[in-house]
């Protein structure tokens, strides 16, 4: 993506079905769960690079010890930080103590990540801070192990000021700042609900004390409390938590926006946010990983050999999961995924072709390193395949006509294939702040060189991406180095349809202001003399937002209305093209169509940033917000804010 932008962070969970002991006999080491967690997370470490953070709780601890912990991190190569550093200092307390390392009791009674239960997370932050206090997991403690919780996710609640209003309304005084603070806070009001209720009841059977807390544990149903915690939850979510009597669950919205998968055998049970992930790191084959239904909690429960259901906990809403996952987010050695991403490639060949008027011999074809790739390796077969069909048909022609000779199969054959090039390469990251303001952007230049020699004056030069967002790259670097190979035309084509709307699920694209896409519609509202329009969507945004969210419609639809595709995508050319070159060829940037987008990818697949068509109230609300917020010259994010 030629844009980066952050996005939805990663999930890992891996629970052990074995004591120890099983693990240290079969595979040399009890820390086989642990060495599993690391491996998982590096697997999807493309997820989250704004911190990480491991948490574990053990089975079955001794009255009066500990049995929940945790370790977070945002330093560089945290990752690694964390599990080398926490297994170094286990190492230097049995060297002290003259305890062996490999022992598995004594893992479990002194290593900290010694347990059964094993949770991983690596956060790309779209809101909070970014220190080591918003990495997940986040931790509620109690001295009632059945109170207590750890929760971690992939998600964005659209709704936090709705949910904070909600515990005001109950009489608690929330203080933070954070959908996931608000998560646990709220699922911990649930698990301190029912375990008094469970208290209670054994209480007046005159269960002994001692006894109680086994009792609980046993008869605490986690599918109840799920559906008791997220009845007015709005967002996109996966999440994971963890009870201090070793209940696991792992939870995945209405919508199916967020991604979520799990493999188990009679050994492990493991959660991750991608099918990849959980294969390679565990040996399993395509049809062992299954995707965790929308509208579905899993529960693992603390006995020894983990009891595992999934049940719903809400009614199934549309499934509408997030397209950005198949264009871009998850790595792409997944078949699904790898065959989607060669299709949108493929589905833009004839815009392509109508573009260069089917001169494919004085066309070269390349991608913007290094996501684009699979895409462009789907554009170049649909380029083949099209190229194929023509010479079939002639042939076909000729040697009906009976005019078949070798002078011209020569020239039908050898002719008008396409052309494939790398042309651009990816260099080091130029440290652009050390500069004065005027030269950044010829600094940001260099990050990119490119191949010298293989494309022509008279060529075009086709260069697959994977989406615009901001188009800020393209202005300030790409276009500069893509004209040095001086061809006749630069025609930019993107996988991803024009991004008009912003995202509320978790991905970092939630100020509407700085979509290339919007811009370019407002430069033409002006252009035209139709700057009322965005008096009248402002009026009719702020209307929206006074009703339920249930019942508003997106205004900012309105902006868009009076244009074509192709008159925003012509707006764009004149936006991102410098001014300042001296290369005086021709930029045409071309847009996935939002059906072609489904052709390639399937037609559930969410669409919002691209339509404005929301799969939750909570995103009609957003819109509308983030478009008042743009109009009153305000910025951040339109959803999740707290008012209190």
């Amino acid at each position: 993506m030629s844009d980066p932008i952050k996005h939805e962070c990663g999930i890992a969970v891996v629970r052990l079905r074995k004591p120890l002991a099983y693990y240290h006999d079969k595979y040399g080491s009890a820390l086989w769960g642990y060495q599993k967690l690391y491996m998982l997370m590096m697997k999807e470490r493309n997820r989250g690079q704004d911190g990480e953070g491991i948490g574990c709780c053990k089975l079955h601890m001794p009255l009066g010890t500990p049995y929940l912990f945790r370790e977070r991190s945002v330093k560089r190569e945290s990752l690694e930080e964390i599990f080398l550093d926490t297994k170094k200092d286990f190492d230097r307390l049995c060297k002290k103590h003259d305890l062996d390392a490999d022992d598995p009791e004594v893992i479990k009674q002194h290593f900290d990540f010694g347990g059964e239960v094993l949770v991983g997370h690596l956060r790309y932050g779209t809101s909070g801070s970014f220190g080591k206090a918003s990495c997940h997991p986040y931790v509620r403690r109690s001295n009632w192990p059945t109170k207590s919780l750890m929760v971690m996710g992939n998600f964005n609640m659209t709704n936090t000021n709705e949910l904070h209003r909600h515990m005001i309304e109950r009489g608690q005084h929330p203080v933070y700042d954070t959908d996931t603070q608000t998560v646990l806070e709220e699922i911990g009001f649930h698990l301190d609900e029912m375990h008094d209720e469970l208290f209670h009841e054994l209480r007046d059977e005159e269960v002994p004390g001692p006894e109680i807390p086994k009792h609980i544990s046993r008869r605490l149903d986690v599918t109840e409390l799920i559906k008791r915690s997220s009845t007015i939850w709005d967002g996109g979510y996966a999440i994971v938590g963890v009870i201090g009597n070793g209940d696991l669950f792992v939870m995945r919205d209405p919508n199916g926006i967020r991604p979520c998968f799990y493999y188990a055998d009679d050994e492990v049970i493991v959660f991750a946010s991608e099918k990849p992930a959980i294969r390679t790191v565990f040996d399993a084959g395509e049809d062992d990983v299954k995707e965790l239904p929308r509208a579905s909690v899993a529960s693992i429960k603390a006995d020894d050999g983990g009891r595992f259901i999934v049940k719903p906990f809400t009614g199934k809403r549309e499934y509408h999961p997030c397209s950005f996952e198949r264009i871009y987010f998850s790595r792409g050695n997944d078949a699904t995924i790898y065959g989607q991403r060669k299709q949108l490639g493929e589905v833009l060949v004839p815009h392509v072709i109508d573009a260069i008027e089917n001169d494919l011999e004085h066309t070269v074809v390349s991608f913007i390193p290094n996501t684009a790739e699979t895409a462009y390796h789907g554009f170049m077969d649909g380029l083949r395949k099209r190229r194929r069909t023509e010479v079939r048909r002639a042939l076909k022609e000729m040697w009906e006509s009976g005019r078949l000779d070798e002078g011209q199969l020569d020239g039908l054959i050898m002719r008008n294939w396409p052309r494939a090039e790398k042309i651009a390469h990816k260099d080091i990251k130029m440290r652009t702040f050390i500069s004065q303001e005027t030269s950044r952007d010829s600094m940001a230049a260099m990050v990119y060189d490119i191949t010298y020699g293989v494309v022509t004056p008279e060529d075009n030069l086709v260069v697959i991406d994977d989406s615009i967002v901001r188009g800020t790259t393209l202005r300030t670097s790409l276009l500069r180095i893509l004209a040095r190979t001086n061809p006749k035309r630069i025609i930019i084509v993107s996988t991803a349809p024009q991004i008009r709307y912003p995202d509320c699920y978790g991905i970092d694209m939630a100020e509407i202001g700085k979509f290339i896409a919007f811009d370019a519609a407002v430069k033409l509202l002006k252009e035209r003399g139709l700057s009322s329009v965005m008096d009248a969507t402002y009026r009719a945004a702020l209307a929206e937002l006074r009703k339920n969210p249930k019942d508003m419609r997106n205004a900012v639809k309105d902006i868009y209305a009076p244009f074509t595709d192709a008159d925003i995508s012509d707006k764009i050319v004149e936006i991102v093209n410098p001014k300042s070159l001296s290369w005086s060829g021709e930029v045409k940037i071309i847009f996935q169509t939002i059906g072609g987008l489904h052709e390639a990818i399937g037609s559930e697949c969410g669409d919002w940033y691209f339509s404005g068509d929301y799969p939750t109230p909570g995103g009609y609300e957003m819109v509308n917000r983030a478009f008042v917020q743009f109009y009153e010259g305000k910025g951040g994010r339109a959803y999740g804010e707290t008012l209190f």
